[in-house]
C-alpha cells in the first residue's frame, strides 16, 4: 500500500480547464494502491523556454495551442486539461545495489496519456511539479540545469535511433530553487511509451501482493507487448530482449546512463531518467561521470552486467506468475534470464559490424572489434571520432589516413590493426562508396558533448540566454550529416574545457 493518503486532484489556478490533449488515461483505471491522486503545485511565473513542435504534431497535438498562454499554464502545471488524471505512481527499487521498499514519483506527475498518429499510446508527465507522498525530504521541484539536459540528451537520443522517453516542453517557474545554492526552477513534460519500471513491478513483490503483480503484468502486456502468447515467460523475454538490444545501443554510441537502479529502468526498454548522465569523449570502459557513483557500479563497461543484474530483479518479482510450484518457476525465470548474454552480444556485435563497415558475417569479427577498442582505451583516444573518421578510410585516401591516425598518440598500433580491418573489408566484396555510407549512418558526426552541454546550461541559467541551446538541438537533430557551418560541436574539448563530473537534478 502507498503510505500516504491520495490526494484528489482539482484545477490548481482554479480556472476553468482548456481542451488540448485527447486523453485517454489507462493507468489511472488501475487500483489505487498504483499511485497517489494529486495535481500539480501551482508556480508564480511560468515561461516557455522551449516546445518540441514535432513532436507535439506527432502526438496528434497543437503547437500553437501548447506555446499560448493557457497552454503555458498547462505545462507548467498550474492548469489541468480536460481529462486529465494526474497521479504519482508508486514503485520500490535497488538503488546502487541497495533495496529501498518505497520510492515512487517524488517530483513528477502523470498527467493522462494521448494516442499518437501511429495509433500507439504514450504517457505525459510533468517533471518537477511539486511535492506528492513520494516526495520523502525532497521538494519535489526541478532546476532549469538538469531540465535542459534531459531535453537535449533525450532528443539527441531519438536522433541517434535509441529507444528513448522524449522531451515535448521546458518551461521556467519564475522560482529560486535551492541545490548547492540557488537555481532558477523548471518544469520538463516527458514523453514515454510508458512510466512502469522494473521497480514497480518489485513495489508490489515485496509487498506480497501477488494480485498488483499480475494486474501490472497483464496492464504492461496489454500496452507494450501484446504479442506474448504465453503471457508471463513471453513477457519476461520481451523486456530482456528490448533491454538487451538498448544497453547495445547506448554502448555503440558510448552513452553512460550514471543510475542504472531498477526504478530507472523502463519495462518498455526506452532510456529513461536522464540524470548524471553523459557521452564519453576519450574511450575506456572504466569511465565513469556520475558524482553519485563513487565506486563506478554504473560505468560504460558495466553496463550490461548491471542491465542483466536489474532483469534478474524483474525476474524474482514475477515468481509468481511463471510456475505452479516455487521449483517451477524459478527453472523458468533462469532460462528467461540465461538467454540476456547472447541476446546482448548479438546485438552489440551486430552494431559493431555496422560500425566497421561489416555487412557479412565472419568468425574473427568480435576479436577485430575488440582490439581496436583495446588500441583506443590505451591511447585515450576519442570514441566517436575514431569511428566517424575511420569511415572515411575506406578507400585509403591519404588524408583521410592523417586525419584518424592524428587521433592516436601513438598511430603504429593503429596501423597494424588497420591491415587486419582492410583485409577484412575485402572479403566484403562491396564498393568502397557503399561501405563508407553504411559506416557514416552507424557513425554520428556529432553527439552531445558534454562540454557543449555545460555551456548551454550556463548561459541559460546565468544569462536567460537560449541561442546556444537552439543552436546545440539543430546540430543534434541531424547527427549522422556533415553540417559544415557548425563543425566546430564535432571536435572534442580542449584540455580546460573537460567536463569530469555531472550531476543529479535531485
Amino acid at each position: 500500500m502507498v503510505d500516504a493518503p491520495a490526494l484528489a486532484p482539482t484545477n490548481p489556478a482554479g480556472s476553468s480547464p482548456v481542451a488540448l490533449f485527447p486523453f485517454d488515461n489507462s493507468y489511472a483505471r488501475l487500483p489505487d494502491r498504483f499511485f497517489a491522486r494529486l495535481a500539480p503545485t501551482p508556480v508564480p511565473q511560468p515561461q516557455l523556454v522551449k516546445l518540441n513542435r514535432v513532436l507535439a504534431q506527432a502526438l496528434s497535438l497543437d503547437p500553437e495551442a501548447l506555446a499560448a498562454p493557457s497552454g503555458v499554464e498547462i505545462l507548467a502545471g498550474n492548469r489541468l486539461p480536460l481529462g486529465a488524471d494526474p497521479l504519482a505512481m508508486a514503485y520500490a527499487g535497488h538503488q546502487f545495489g541497495n533495496w529501498v521498499p518505497q520510492l515512487g514519483d517524488g517530483r513528477a506527475l502523470l498527467l493522462g496519456e494521448v494516442i499518437d498518429r501511429q495509433g500507439v499510446r504514450y504517457d505525459i508527465q510533468l517533471k518537477g511539479a511539486g511535492r506528492t507522498p513520494f516526495s520523502r525530504s525532497g521538494d519535489g521541484r526541478a532546476v532549469l540545469g538538469p531540465v535542459l539536459r534531459e531535453y537535449i540528451i533525450s532528443e539527441a537520443m531519438a536522433a541517434l535511433g535509441v529507444a528513448t522517453t522524449r522531451s515535448l516542453a521546458a518551461v521556467t517557474t519564475g522560482e529560486q530553487i535551492f541545490r548547492q545554492g540557488l537555481l532558477p526552477g523548471a518544469v520538463l513534460t516527458r514523453v514515454a511509451r510508458s512510466h512502469v519500471r522494473i521497480g514497480t513491478f518489485q513495489f508490489f513483490a515485496s509487498r506480497g501482493d501477488v494480485d498488483g503483480v499480475r494486474l501490472l503484468a497483464d496492464y504492461v502486456i496489454d500496452r507494450l507487448y501484446p504479442q506474448a502468447a504465453q503471457p508471463y515467460r513471453a513477457l519476461l523475454d520481451a523486456v530482456i530482449e528490448r533491454t538487451a538490444a538498448l544497453v547495445a545501443s547506448w554502448q555503440l554510441i558510448g552513452f553512460i546512463h550514471g543510475v542504472m537502479n531498477t526504478d530507472n529502468m523502463s519495462i518498455a526498454g526506452e532510456t529513461i531518467d536522464y540524470g548524471p548522465c553523459a557521452f564519453m569523449d576519450t574511450y575506456h570502459p572504466g569511465t565513469v561521470y556520475s558524482s553519485i557513483d563513487a565506486g563506478g557500479r554504473y560505468a560504460y563497461g558495466n553496463q550490461p552486467r548491471i542491465a542483466h543484474w536489474n532483469l534478474v530483479r524483474l525476474a524474482q518479482a514475477l515468481l509468481p506468475l511463471l510456475g505452479d510450484s516455487e521449483d517451477a518457476a524459478v527453472a523458468t525465470a533462469q532460462a528467461a534470464i540465461d538467454t540476456y548474454p547472447a541476446r546482448f552480444e548479438s546485438a552489440w556485435l551486430a552494431g559493431l559490424r555496422r560500425k566497421l563497415g561489416l555487412a557479412q558475417a565472419h568468425d574473427g569479427d568480435m576479436a577485430l572489434a575488440q582490439e581496436l577498442l583495446t588500441v583506443m582505451a590505451a591511447q585515450s583516444t576519442d570514441f566517436t571520432l575514431t569511428f566517424r573518421r575511420l569511415g572515411d578510410c575506406v578507400d585509403d585516401d591519404p588524408t583521410a589516413m592523417a586525419a584518424v591516425r592524428s587521433l592516436f598518440a601513438d598511430p603504429a598500433a593503429f596501423d597494424a590493426w588497420a591491415v587486419q580491418w582492410r583485409q577484412r573489408l575485402a572479403r566484403e566484396g562491396r564498393a568502397a562508396a557503399a561501405i563508407q555510407a553504411d559506416m557514416r549512418a552507424a557513425n554520428p558526426a556529432f553527439i552531445p558533448r558534454n562540454h557543449r552541454v555545460e555551456a548551454v546550461i550556463a548561459a541559460a541559467q546565468t544569462n536567460q540566454d537560449f541561442k546556444p541551446l537552439e543552436e546545440l538541438l539543430t546540430v543534434l537533430a541531424q547527427p549522422y550529416d556533415d553540417q559544415p557551418r557548425l563543425a566546430h560541436y564535432a571536435q572534442p574539448p580542449e584540455p580546460h574545457e573537460v567536463v569530469q563530473q555531472t550531476f543529479c537534478g535531485t
